[in-house]
């Protein structure tokens, strides 16, 4: 099991994210795509990035807009792997935004 991140540490790391948001439970984004077609790149984007990682966001697509929640479930809130879950998420959307 990894350990959860403090109140102090997570926002810390919350203040290091572009657009996150959320509380010791877990930690949500969402980005707004160009396009439909360009939300599901990103989504496939950060599908490579998730098993690279072995770690994995909850994502929900409502047509350009798509929401990223990061939560180490079996730990029961937020750990370090959902921060860089998170940091490699937003490179990810600065990728397709450009």
């Amino acid at each position: 099991m990894a350990e959860l991140l403090s109140d102090s540490e997570l926002e810390k790391a919350l203040a290091s994210l572009d657009g996150w948001d959320g509380d010791r439970s877990g930690i949500r984004r969402s980005v707004r795509a160009p396009s439909f077609a360009d939300g599901i790149r990103l989504v496939d984007k950060v599908a490579q990035v998730a098993e690279s990682l072995d770690h994995h966001p909850d994502i929900d697509i409502r047509w350009t807009t798509i929401t990223f929640a990061c939560a180490s479930h079996s730990d029961g809130g937020v750990t370090a792997a959902d921060v860089t879950l998170a940091h490699r998420i937003d490179e990810a959307a600065d990728q397709i935004a450009k």
